[in-house]
């Protein structure tokens, strides 16, 4: 045992936890967690790995005290002070956690050492598991009676496959329960000081995937309308698709937009323009990661809300 191991009591604050495990000593498998988020190393190259590069579960017996379950917990915008109390809670008692890129190691420092890892993440352009494997692997721990968390960013019902995961699991008779997140595009948009919606201006919103753009989207028409927010997720690949299709539907080249990357974090970008512009912006911002795309006449009052004096007292400076 380390001696710099927590002592996690039920009267220590989660403020503290965070506080405390931020500073800790790594071990070498969360190091190697870290690594691999990277890419940096291959996880197949490592001794007792299977074949999805995690740990092997060996023959080991399933739970006489306990079912298996699987819990789908949303990780909210990447900021451990907005994770909900529920959520802490499934990952203080969980057996594996199994999560993806985007949950970042503020959160899983929160991870008891106990918890076995297993990282699933996507990164575009790079090697990663199908769906179809990330499902077996629920599956897999949780037939051995272990308690399973599957953290994502964000919610596991917005852009997060918790619908296919759940589908699968019930398939195979899987209990399993979700713990909503605070999802990217309220949590960004609120640090940003972006309202989604506001009286006189958009009654509203509609969240779209980016990927979608990459494909015969031909629903543009239906996303332009009077008094509508737009917020795309992980469009900014596809941003002269989005501003070529927003444009050629009658939207105003005017229309305020705004890309928020590395929302809720110290990290924060927020860039703010007209749609006219959305694609030579993106261009600049190439390589940003996780970004958001807002579009709409409530991008406009960031001006006015985001005074000089409320930005020095910002939470995320």
């Amino acid at each position: 045992m380390r001696a710099n191991k927590l002592n996690l009591k039920k009267t220590t604050s989660i403020e503290t936890i965070i506080k405390d495990v931020s500073n800790k000593e790594l071990t070498n498998e969360e190091t190697r967690n870290i690594e691999a988020r990277n890419g940096y190393i291959d996880y197949q190259s490592l001794n007792n790995v299977d074949k999805w590069g995690n740990r092997k579960v060996g023959d080991k017996k399933r739970s006489n005290k306990k079912a298996g379950k699987v819990l789908l917990v949303g990780a909210g915008p990447n900021d451990p002070d907005l994770l909900t109390v529920k959520a802490y809670k499934a990952i203080q008692q969980a057996e594996v956690v199994v999560f993806d890129r985007l949950v970042g190691q503020g959160i899983l420092n929160l991870i008891p050492e106990h918890c076995e890892q297993i990282y699933v993440g996507k990164r575009c352009g790079q090697p990663s598991l199908k769906q179809d494997e990330i499902n077996h692997i629920l599956i897999e721990q949780a037939k051995l009676g272990k308690q399973v968390v599957r953290l994502k960013g964000g919610d596991p019902f917005i852009f997060g496959r918790g619908g296919e995961e759940a589908f699968a699991l019930i398939a195979q008779q899987v209990s399993y329960d979700v713990i909503p997140g605070i999802t990217a595009a309220i949590g960004c948009a609120a640090s940003s000081k972006i309202p989604l919606t506001h009286r006189g201006l958009s009654r509203s919103v509609t969240l779209v995937t980016g990927h979608v753009m990459a494909g015969a989207f031909d629903s543009w028409s239906g996303l332009v309308s009077t008094g509508q927010t737009l917020v795309f997720y992980m469009g900014l690949e596809q941003a002269e698709k989005i501003q070529a299709g927003l444009l050629n539907s009658g939207l105003s080249k005017q229309t305020p937009i705004a890309i928020i990357g590395n929302g809720c974090s110290k990290n924060q970008q927020v860039h703010v323009n007209k749609l006219s512009e959305l694609c030579c912006l993106s261009n600049q911002l190439k390589g940003l990661t996780p970004a958001l795309i807002v579009v709409g006449e409530v991008v406009s009052l960031r001006e006015k809300l985001n005074v000089e004096w409320v930005e020095e007292l910002s939470l995320y400076q």
